[in-house]
């Protein structure tokens, strides 16, 4: 398999009257994989941003050096600060890891709301084993990912939204799932899948959330090759050379600048056709 793409994008709502995100999402994008991290602290405000901060940002870095889930999940268990109120550290997760050279998928679940994977458009039946690590129960998924996937994780925002107002009970998981199937198109970005899946959240809501609500999204996509000029070279000797190079690349060529545009299309034995037509001329 070819190195793939791994699209990835989210979007957090504070709890209504919170300047702080209790939710959040660690990102690490290494040379052979991306990991993804979603952490939803206790609460809601600082205690609970802390938590979901120091929780995400453990994991990614320690998975990210290759260290055990074993020692990673004991490591949050240590570290973490114990709230005074509650007397617990408490913070779940969940922890994606997608291979951009074989596509291979480790997924780990803490108490997060289960994650969605579509695959052509459709709910897939992913399989999850069991595992007791440092006290806590979590759950693991190894499988192989496919050209198309989307992956979709949420805090439990999502499911509580609309819970006593519009919804009797929330907006439930298959409901997600069903939802996320329904506006799925084959070239829909993740970014705009969790946007779609958040505001519609949002909306439930009225918009007044009563949770952090965090929605963060992973597609694979087959890579494509954009090669972009933007300046003529420094030295005139060396337009021929450097034009005959840039144009031998594989995939697509943008071109940007009018004096670039005019030695573009001089090599090309092209005439050059600018847009003057502003919205305000002025």
């Amino acid at each position: 398999m070819s190195k793939l793409y791994l699209e990835n994008g989210w979007l957090s709502m504070n709890k209504a009257g919170e300047l702080l995100c209790g939710d959040h999402v660690e990102t690490v994008n290494r040379e052979d994989s991306v990991i993804m991290v979603l952490a939803d602290g206790l609460g809601s405000g600082v205690k609970a941003s802390i938590l979901s901060t120091l929780t995400s940002k453990i994991l990614a870095t320690m998975l990210a050096g290759d260290m055990t889930m074993e020692d990673s999940v004991e490591t949050i268990a240590l570290t973490l600060p114990v709230c005074a109120v509650r007397q617990v550290a408490y913070c779940t997760f969940t922890i994606l890891q997608v291979n951009k050279y074989t596509g291979e998928v480790y997924l780990v679940q803490f108490d997060n709301p289960d994650l969605i994977l579509l695959r052509n458009g459709k709910i897939f039946d992913y399989p999850k084993e069991k595992r007791e690590i440092a006290g806590k129960t979590i759950y693991e998924t190894h499988l192989m990912g496919r050209v198309g996937d989307l992956f979709v994780m949420m805090s439990d925002g999502a499911i509580h939204a609309g819970v006593g107002t519009v919804l009797n009970f929330g907006w439930q998981l298959p409901e997600i799932a069903e939802y996320a199937q329904r506006v799925w198109t084959p070239d829909l970005s993740a970014k705009s899948m969790a946007a779609k899946i958040s505001d519609a959240c949002r909306e439930l809501y009225m918009d007044i959330p009563g949770d952090d609500t965090t929605v963060a999204a992973l597609r694979i996509r087959q890579r494509q090759q954009v090669n972009l000029m933007i300046g003529p070279p420094m030295d005139p000797a060396q337009d021929q050379e450097i034009l005959r190079d840039f144009f031998a690349l594989d995939g697509k060529t943008i071109v940007c600048g009018g004096t670039t545009s005019t030695l573009v299309g001089r090599y090309l034995g092209k005439p050059v056709c600018p847009t003057l037509d502003f919205p305000d001329p002025d």
